[in-house]
């Protein structure tokens, strides 16, 4: 796929014809999150979609959002093993029971973390506060680990996080402008390099 999708914009070579994903393309993947609530949402959704493809969870994130309370951590660290047991019937999200008791433990060490130090400035820490800038010119330069990712996946774990490898953070980092690794050809690469 050469990413030359809807008249003469080019795109990342990922991005498909499907609307959904431009407007995720085109708005936020590669803009620079700050805001702890919006990257605990993130995070967490790279997680979901680990064995799946992307274009599955972003087109689930909005029930996600409903059933999690907008990926409010105090009220998923809440969550009873029944209610995680009737979320597992909710065709709305991926049925993945790891996944589903993942996300409460998950949030449960995103509010450890919280009580130490802004959850926020710690993920920006593997990356000095700053987006690392890339100047791929194709999807088959672009990596899939690096060593910030690395980094990041071993301390996250350290804290009690799963569904957190190195390729799953290496996802997270991209899609919160972290790392800037759309390509050379894409129109968005010029606007955040």
């Amino acid at each position: 796929m050469n990413g030359n999708h809807g008249g003469s914009v080019t795109r990342c070579g990922w991005c498909s014809a499907d609307p959904v994903y431009q407007q995720y393309h085109d708005t936020e993947w590669g803009v620079p999150e700050r805001d702890a609530q919006r990257l605990f949402e993130k995070l967490l959704l790279d997680g979901f979609q680990a064995g799946l493809a992307w274009i599955t969870i972003l087109k689930k994130r909005d029930h996600y959002r409903r059933v999690y309370h907008d990926f409010d951590p105090e009220f998923m660290a809440g969550q009873s093993d029944a209610q995680l047991q009737e979320l597992l019937q909710d065709p709305g999200i991926i049925r993945n029971r790891l996944k589903v008791y993942g996300a409460r433990q998950n949030a449960r060490a995103w509010l450890r973390l919280a009580e130490q130090e802004d959850p926020g400035a710690w993920l920006w820490a593997f990356v000095d506060g700053q987006p690392l800038i890339n100047h791929f010119a194709s999807l088959q330069e672009v990596p899939a680990i690096t060593a910030e990712a690395q980094a990041m996946s071993k301390a996250l774990r350290a804290e009690g996080f799963t569904f957190v490898g190195p390729t799953i953070c290496y996802a997270f980092m991209q899609a919160t402008g972290m790392v800037m690794d759309h390509t050379r050809d894409c129109f968005r690469y010029a606007q955040l390099s």
